[in-house]
């Protein structure tokens, strides 16, 4: 049985579709490889950040990308959020707008 990916809404949907070329070519094929086997496929690809909440680490000539998700239930994952990370590490306010986002499924 394969995974299933979903996004929170149709905004966090825009918000990674809207990745530069790049980056966008590499979150595609990280979920990809997520859809077939599951979200523990480690760095880095993959990272957990605590509390249940993972992150895809998207690359590409542009800079790096990140996507936040979380398990609801089975085998089904949501994306609660993506920016563009521009400092080392994934600013406060990116994780915290993620893990509001996952106590209200």
């Amino acid at each position: 049985m394969s995974w299933n990916v979903t996004f929170f809404n149709g905004k966090v949907k825009d918000e990674a579709l809207r990745f530069p070329d790049g980056i966008l070519s590499n979150f595609l094929h990280i979920l990809e490889m997520i859809e077939e086997h599951g979200p523990a496929i480690g760095l880095p690809y993959t990272a957990p950040l605590g509390n249940k909440l993972f992150e895809i680490r998207a690359k590409g000539q542009e800079g790096i990308g990140r996507s936040l998700f979380c398990h609801v239930k089975g085998k089904e994952i949501i994306i609660l959020h993506s920016f563009i990370k521009k400092t080392q590490k994934a600013p406060k306010k990116e994780i915290d707008k993620a893990r509001k986002r996952m106590k209200e499924l």
